[in-house]
């Protein structure tokens, strides 16, 4: 296992120390997310079952709750800002109503719905986009102060598919990460994670080289956030569906800490802190 450099993040004064790699929990508000299992829209009470799905996570281990009102599956279809904030907002706020100590992530690539997000009480940016599809993130960022998830997208939602073409995807990627983070330091932002994008214009193929190349991001001595939950690279290589998907995750995340992860994003947490526990106990041989 690689030398994991002590990383802290600042959430509103709060320190979180990742030298423990964190485990983040997805909690969609969405209708149409690719895994069912994770979705809430639909069901009685969106704020009830937010809070239900955030007690269950949080009690799990999980360490960040992360909220979003888009669903970014390939083909997407595309929400207006302020559905997506309809949509999020009354979570956040009943989450923290119970949960006042939660770490809530805003999955947004939108400004606007981040601040809004900010303003509601999450302390963490989770931008698929990595501020390319608005361009006032970055600049929004740095004046709400708070960590910032630069993920690695190619296009949009809607047309990432046809772009999944590299020289060399880890080279490339980092490449185009780097020009993104020249700029956030630019700027002032302090606490940044980076996010290679695993699914997000790429292909199984791509996805698995990236993630055996996982320790060549070590360069930017930045945290790393990997998110391959229940994602099509395991399924379709294993020919199953994302139901059944639970147990590929678990793999490839422990192959994900192992070279170097600070934090996963899943949608089983109990499972994901266990691979933690377990993988943490092989740096003491």
């Amino acid at each position: 296992m690689p030398k994991v450099t002590k990383k802290t993040l600042n959430c509103r004064g709060r320190l979180i120390d990742l030298t423990t790699p964190a485990v983040m929990g997805i909690l969609n508000v969405t209708p149409d997310s690719f895994f069912a299992g994770s979705r809430l829209s639909g069901q009685a009470s969106i704020a009830t079952a937010a809070v239900q799905t955030a007690q269950r996570m949080l009690s799990e281990g999980a360490t960040f709750l992360d909220v979003g009102g888009y669903s970014t599956r390939p083909g997407a279809a595309e929400v207006s800002p302020t559905e997506e904030a309809d949509r999020i907002l009354p979570a956040i706020e009943a989450i923290l109503s119970h949960f006042p100590d939660a770490l809530i992530s805003v999955d947004t690539f939108r400004a606007s719905v981040a601040r809004q997000a900010i303003d509601a009480g999450a302390v963490l940016i989770n931008d698929v986009a990595g501020g390319t599809l608005d361009p006032v993130m970055f600049t929004t960022v740095a004046e709400l102060d708070v960590p910032y998830v630069l993920m690695h997208l190619r296009g949009t939602p809607q047309t990432m598919r046809s772009l999944a073409t590299y020289q060399n995807v880890v080279t490339d990627v980092i490449d185009e990460l780097a020009a993104r983070l020249i700029e956030l330091r630019s700027l002032g932002v302090k606490d940044i994670i980076l996010d290679p994008g695993f699914g997000f214009a790429k292909t199984p193929t791509q996805n698995f080289f990236l993630l055996n190349s996982l320790t060549a991001f070590s360069l930017f001595d930045e945290p790393l956030l990997v998110g391959l939950s229940r994602k099509t690279t395991i399924w379709k290589t294993l020919n199953i569906s994302a139901d059944e998907a639970l147990n590929g995750t678990t793999v490839l995340n422990t192959i994900a800490l192992q070279n170097g992860a600070s934090i996963l994003r899943v949608h089983d947490v109990r499972e994901a802190v266990e691979v933690v526990k377990l993988t943490q106990n092989l740096t003491f041989f």
